[in-house]
């Protein structure tokens, strides 16, 4: 076909192409959809934190239940360390929350020298605290997937303020709705959580574009 010459292939890819590709982000980017809260206003952890150095607010939090025993759950910690926390580390306050109750300080400091021996630590928190305080903790999230001595398979994703995220549309839970992430799954943590992360990140990112926009507008018109 005549139509489509060198020269004009060409001038597609170098004008037209770029233009279309930057018409199809712009649109993206006023568009996305934002990542649903399943459960607000959950409990701040530092109210069960008898040190007072967990935090949830202003933090991205990946939280999860270590339980009475620790092994239960080590696998998918390492899974939740290699897909998830090393994808993130660097993100601005992003954390792992790892809750686990009273007397376990012994296997607590086994399980962190296992993962810290290939893994900067420094954003991974773990904190002990009663069986009650676990308990009430976790029920605030409205989950209806139970703790088993006060652990279960499923990481948490919270915002920084401290709602839980998660889907209303996930085909592969109840009636559609994800609490939490479970980490013995490599393919929901590279699916599901990661992607999920990146979302509420760009919820940020756009938020705070949006925030400057204004600033810049208000200062143009002498506000």
């Amino acid at each position: 076909m005549k139509f489509f010459t060198k020269k004009r292939v060409v001038l597609f890819l170098l004008f037209i192409f770029p233009l279309i590709c930057f018409l199809l982000l712009s649109l993206g980017e006023n568009n996305f959809t934002k990542l649903p809260i399943v459960t607000p206003n959950i409990i701040e952890v530092s109210e069960i934190d008898a040190t007072k150095t967990a935090k949830l607010k202003d933090n991205v939090t990946i939280v999860c239940f270590l339980g009475n025993d620790v092994n239960t759950n080590r696998s998918g910690l390492f899974n939740l360390n290699e897909k998830i926390y090393k994808k993130f580390i660097e993100y601005k306050q992003f954390q792992i929350l790892a809750i686990y109750p009273n007397g376990k300080e012994v296997e607590i400091e086994r399980l962190k020298e296992e993962i810290g021996a290939f893994t900067d630590m420094q954003k991974w928190v773990f904190m002990a605290s009663s069986r009650e305080e676990i308990e009430t903790f976790y029920t605030s999230f409205s989950c209806d997937v139970p703790l088993v001595n006060l652990s279960n398979p499923y990481a948490f994703l919270i915002d920084k303020k401290v709602n839980l995220r998660g889907r209303l549309d996930d085909e592969d839970s109840k009636d559609g709705k994800l609490f939490g992430y479970n980490m013995n799954s490599v393919s929901v943590l590279n699916g599901k959580l990661k992607d999920d992360l990146k979302v509420l990140y760009y919820e940020y990112y756009a938020a705070f574009k949006d925030r400057n926009k204004n600033k810049a507008d208000r200062k143009e018109v002498g506000l």
